[in-house]
């Protein structure tokens, strides 16, 4: 592996927004480090997939962030850990083990050589274990959970956590953990989203489905993500217990998070598990959002809505929109609808979710709307029950209003470095 410092590349061109402070470690400000190109990073896993994604990469490119100073404080954070582990479990003549952060990653998940998948930070570092001077001590990575880079999961957690705390839902409680969140992620990727989460969120118990087991061997080789986590077919661990770097990495989070290979349909069809949210973000190796996924007549979406809480139930789906490009340049409408060919089904993938999950006209409890991404021609689509705000009889700004006006509550009690509003307010638009 490949780990030295990094020089910050200047994003004017990817970004002209007013900058404030940075806080984010992953702010769009910092894209230049891992967009990059196939020749500005290094691979680190490269193999051909079975379930339609064509070859599956992980390019590895240096992070800025954190900076070496702060290393240490991350090292002692470790030991600390690694101390409370050995007095829990009473291993009798451990007396710790000594830890040196190696560096900093950023690593992206790649499909076809072409299409980016997912980017995720990691954290790489060296366990010494002081009770066998004479051992090899393990590098581990761990997967940053506070990170995430691409903007359009910044959507959909601030579009979705807003408005299901808008259906009276008890988010806070579950927040502390005093109370329990259920969680559907279908598509895996490097695992940012269902580990962000399950962090964040101490109640919070997420399923991931994911179809392709070359997506989910990468995501834990190669991103850092729990390898507790993987459910086998009959719904037990495949681990049977965590390793104890993972205890001390994950401290009960990895116990929280089920990861299953399963076909995202005959997962919903099969499950008995009610969910308070679902997020979809579910694209193959040609960059489709799979037709039955979305289709209004399919068994999927008639399940989901069967297993979607009554009350409060919040569906989450990242779709690709390009109409921004296409009306700002009919003259390229052929080349984006290749590059983004989901774009011209956008609003028919919002009625399909609105209608099965939500109703419509009178008898509709529910309530849809989207949220342009910043910087990507992304669309999140957020599809809610019980919100009390049917669109037949309330403003569009006084929905947004009511959505923007809880998610202050809930990302300060989240104490996130990025604001909820800003994804919130973009491109707002009611689904009729």
């Amino acid at each position: 592996m490949m780990w030295h410092r990094a020089r910050l590349i200047s994003t004017r061109q990817l970004c002209t927004a007013t900058r404030r402070c940075i806080d984010d470690e992953g702010d769009w400000f910092y894209s230049s480090e891992w967009w990059g190109t196939c020749t500005d990073g290094h691979t680190v896993l490269r193999s051909p997939s079975d379930k339609g994604n064509g070859i599956v990469s992980v390019l590895a490119y240096p992070s800025s962030r954190p900076s070496e100073v702060e290393w240490r404080e991350t090292e002692k954070w470790l030991e600390r850990r690694y101390a409370e582990e050995i007095h829990k479990n009473n291993h009798k003549g451990e007396v710790g083990g000594g830890f040196s952060i190696i560096g900093y990653q950023w690593r992206t998940l790649h499909f076809n050589d072409e299409t980016r998948q997912s980017a995720v930070k990691v954290m790489a570092a060296y366990h010494r274990q002081q009770s066998q001077p004479s051992a090899a001590g393990s590098i581990f990575l761990m997967q940053q959970p506070h990170c995430l880079a691409v903007p359009y999961l910044k959507s959909m957690v601030s579009a979705g956590l807003a408005t299901i705390a808008s259906c009276n839902n008890d988010i806070v409680d579950a927040i502390y953990g005093k109370t329990t969140i259920r969680i559907l992620c279908i598509g895996h990727g490097g695992g940012s989203l269902p580990l962000f989460l399950a962090t964040k969120i101490q109640g919070a118990v997420v399923d991931i489905v994911e179809i392709d087991p070359l997506v989910i061997s990468a995501s834990i080789r190669a991103m850092g993500f729990p390898s507790f986590s993987v459910m086998t077919s009959s719904g037990q661990r495949a681990l049977p217990k965590p390793n104890p770097i993972d205890e001390v990495l994950w401290k009960g989070i990895h116990e929280r998070l089920c990861l299953y290979e399963a076909d995202a349909e005959n997962f919903v069809l099969n499950t008995s598990n009610t969910y308070d949210m679902i997020f979809i973000d579910a694209y193959d190796g040609d960059d489709i959002f799979p037709c039955q996924l979305w289709d209004p007549d399919s068994p999927f979406l008639k399940a989901l809505s069967n297993r979607l809480h009554p009350g409060h139930g919040t569906v989450v789906v990242n779709i690709h929109s390009d109409s921004e490009v296409l009306s700002a340049d009919p003259s390229i409408s052929h080349y984006y609808q290749q590059l983004l060919p989901m774009g011209k089904h956008v609003s028919k993938v919002c009625r399909a979710y609105k209608s099965v999950l939500a109703g419509n006209g009178e008898e509709g409890s529910g309530l849809g709307f989207t949220v342009a991404v910043p910087w990507v021609y992304n669309t999140s689509l957020v599809v809610c029950r019980g919100s009390g705000m049917n669109t037949r009889h309330c403003s569009r700004d006084f929905i947004m209003n009511a959505i923007v006006s809880k998610s202050r509550e809930v990302e300060n009690v989240l104490n996130l470095p990025f604001s909820f509003s800003q994804y919130i307010n973009r491109g707002f638009t009611l689904v009729d």
